[in-house]
Parts: structure tokens; sequence; C-alpha cells
């Protein structure tokens, strides 16, 4: 009988997008095939603890994307060590080693899980783990780095300005309607639409409660198009899809909360040669912020054809009806076969990374 792989999925987290992440957990834990699998889960709290949950109950209210949280009864303190090739799992009462681990899936959504930090942990332990690594990671996850790396490398952006706290705050340049965004932020926790200067304070004042940069960016009316990346050095990309939001813009309650806050188009309705230069765009953009494993890449159309691309997203959401894995499904690649091809990609990326030399000698 072959060896089944141990996989630790990774969730949770100091994050705005922590009840999120837990939805995405749960989507993963259900599609991943037990007979390749030994799945250990593994949760941060929001104060930051590290538990092993047992996979029977491991979440409260998980139907409710408003009330779902981690079920810490029964759960073990944990830490994890670095062991030659292998990540092994510590109790923090006993000291006992509870299990090793050939690959991490972490699907912790914004800070602390999708802008380098667990990546930069995890190649610490010398082990495989599924997404970007760590430059990836941070540049995909600031929006100001992405969007002037995309405009160095020609790629269509929209106009926005950045400031960080303690700085004065205009939209030079800009007109309303503006976005303010945090610039390390997902899942469009903080941003408020402005339509006039009256607005602009509280947008403000909300962006930088989760962040100490943020960015006032134009309004393009468009249509809003997004594309699933999937592949290392060869990536390949998706159909893309449309969303249609039925709120103001496709917020956080549109996204996650509201069940009719949008209306999602897949495959969205575009000629063939728009289709293969959104592709071509997207795989662009990939490589030029350093992606590895997966990332969905959001663009906007305009109603004159110019496509300009909103940012990239490395750990995107991944619950049944998300986006990413719901344009492979169209595209070919069914939920349960993403996740092992994610899982490939990792232990590929692992064994050249292995392949590299540490040490010099004249």
């Amino acid at each position: 009988m072959k060896k089944k792989i141990k996989v630790c999925l990774l969730f949770g987290g100091k994050s705005g997008e922590h009840e999120i992440s837990l939805l995405s957990a749960k989507s993963i834990y259900n599609a991943l095939d037990k007979t390749k699998y030994k799945v250990i889960l593994v949760a941060i709290d929001k104060q930051g603890k590290w538990l092993l949950l047992n996979a029977s109950n491991y979440l409260l209210n998980s139907s409710n994307s408003k009330l779902i949280k981690i079920n810490k009864a029964n759960s073990k303190n944990i830490t994890f060590v670095s062991k030659g090739k292998k990540a092994e799992l510590l109790s923090l009462e006993s000291r006992i080693t509870i299990t090793s681990v050939d690959v991490f899936f972490p699907i912790i959504h914004g800070t602390f899980g999708e802008d380098g930090c667990i990546q930069g942990l995890l190649e610490l332990l010398n082990t495989a783990y599924v997404g970007a690594n760590v430059l990836g990671s941070s540049v995909g996850m600031d929006k100001d780095i992405m969007k002037k790396l995309l405009r160095d490398a020609k790629i269509p952006i929209a106009k926005f300005n950045t400031f960080k706290r303690g700085e004065k705050v205009n939209i030079k340049g800009l007109q309303y309607p503006v976005f303010v965004k945090p610039a390390n932020m997902g899942s469009s926790v903080g941003i408020v639409k402005v339509k006039n200067k009256k607005e602009l304070n509280f947008a403000i004042k909300k962006a930088f409660l989760y962040d100490t940069k943020i960015l006032i960016e134009e309004y393009i009316k468009a249509r809003e198009i997004e594309c699933s990346v999937l592949g290392n050095e060869n990536p390949i990309a998706s159909v893309p899809g449309e969303i249609i939001p039925k709120h103001e813009f496709y917020s956080y309650i549109a996204k996650y909360i509201d069940k009719n806050g949008a209306e999602l188009k897949i495959p969205a309705k575009l000629s063939s040669k728009k289709i293969k230069e959104i592709q071509s765009l997207a795989i662009k953009a990939y490589k030029a912020l350093e992606c590895s494993g997966m990332a969905r890449v959001d663009f906007f159309l305009t109603l004159k054809g110019k496509i300009i691309l909103n940012e990239i997203n490395t750990l995107p959401g991944f619950t049944k009806i998300s986006m990413y894995p719901k344009l492979w499904e169209i595209s070919g690649i069914p939920y349960t076969k993403l996740l092992d091809r994610l899982i490939e990609l990792a232990i590929e990326k692992k064994k050249q990374k292995d392949s590299l030399k540490r040490e010099f000698s004249v």
C-alpha cells in the first residue's frame, strides 16, 4: 500500500479575514482525497496561538459565515520544528513529537498568512508548502508595491496615490469617485468607495484601521473579470469569469455574507481574442510578481474594451463557490484534482530548492 502524504492544512490567523480562512479550510478538508493524504488540521486563533484540532469537530457554526469559529475543545497547543528535510509537529505540553509533515497547505488569507510571514516560517522549517514563496506573497499582498512592479512590467493598471500614516492625504490627479483601500488587506476589508470630499475622511480613517499604508485609487467603470493561474515555471491560465456585483462594489458583504450579493458568470461572455488577451496578461503578471503554485488575477474590462489589471491574489478564497476553484472546474480541472495538482507543485518546488548548492568553497 502506497504511503499517504502527510498534509498539514494551516488556517485561521490574526487577520480580518480569519473567518474566510475557516470557510476555505472546511472546503479543502472535505475535498482532499483521504486515500492519498493524511490531513493534519492546525489552526491559528485570533491571539496567535497554534492549535492541533480534532477532525471530527474542528469548527463551530461551520455553515454560518458570520459565526464560524475554531472549536478549541480537546485541541493541543503545538509548535513546529525542523528535523532535516522534514518538519515535525511538537506538543508544547509534553514536548513530544506528535507527527511529521510532508507538505503544508497554508490557507490563511490576509495579514500574517498571505503576506510572506507564514511562508518565511515554512522556509525556515525547510518544508514543502502550497502557494507563492516569501517574495511572491509579500509583493502580491502589498497593493502599492504590486502596482509599481506591474507598471514596470508594462501591464496596464489604474491610477493611484499611496500614503503612510501621518502623511497628508489627498486625491491629487484623481477625480471622484475614488476607492480608498488599506495597502495590505484582502477580501475588500476596509475598502470604501468615496463619492465626494465629505466622505473622504471617514474612508481614510477606516482604511488606516487595517494598515499603516493606504491607497487612493481611481474608479473605473468597467466589467470585473477574474482569471485563475496555476503552476510554477510554466503556469497556465483558466477561462475568465465575470463578477456582477449587486452592491455598490464587490464588497466583503457581497462576497461572503449576502448570498445574492453578486452574480457570477463562468465563463465570462467574451470573444476568443479577448479571452486570450486576458489569459496572457494574467500569466505575465503572475511571472512579474514571482508567483508560484496559484493566484487569481482580477481585471477591469472597460466599455471601450481596454483591459486594466486590478490586483493579484496569491491565496484566493477556496470555498466551493469561490472563483478560483470554480474557474478551474469550468476549465477542466475539478476541485479535488486541483488540490492534488497544488500539492504536486509544492513538492516539485521543494525538490528544486533542495537541488541548489548552499555551501561555497574556493
